[in-house]
């Protein structure tokens, strides 16, 4: 493990019917998101937004934020559409993710 991931913080902030993972960095004060909304049933959710700010960018926050959203859909039994260009391309670098692609 690195020690970017030992001193990020990613929390899940459900918002109405959508949602925000949030990346608190050890020592700094900016965050970076990660937002989603629903896909038009209960287990789609539509990646719309993932946002590191280029005072904490640089050091995997981006794919951290992408990460925890696979580990909850791998929990929860939702997929994901991929609507962020990042977010698509972390798709497209991991194959073993293609189930959980809506």
């Amino acid at each position: 493990m690195s020690d970017t991931e030992t001193s990020v913080t990613i929390t899940h902030h459900p918002h109405g019917k959508g949602g925000k993972y949030i990346a608190e960095i050890a020592g700094e004060s900016a965050t970076g998101y990660l937002e989603w909304e629903p896909g038009g049933s209960d287990d789609v959710r539509i990646a719309t937004h993932t946002v590191v700010p280029k005072s904490i960018g640089g050091r995997g926050i981006a794919g951290l934020l992408v990460d925890a959203l696979i580990a909850d859909a791998r929990e929860e039994g939702f997929r994901i559409v991929p609507q962020c260009w990042y977010v698509e391309k972390k798709f497209d670098a991991n194959p073993d993710w293609a189930d959980l692609r809506a």
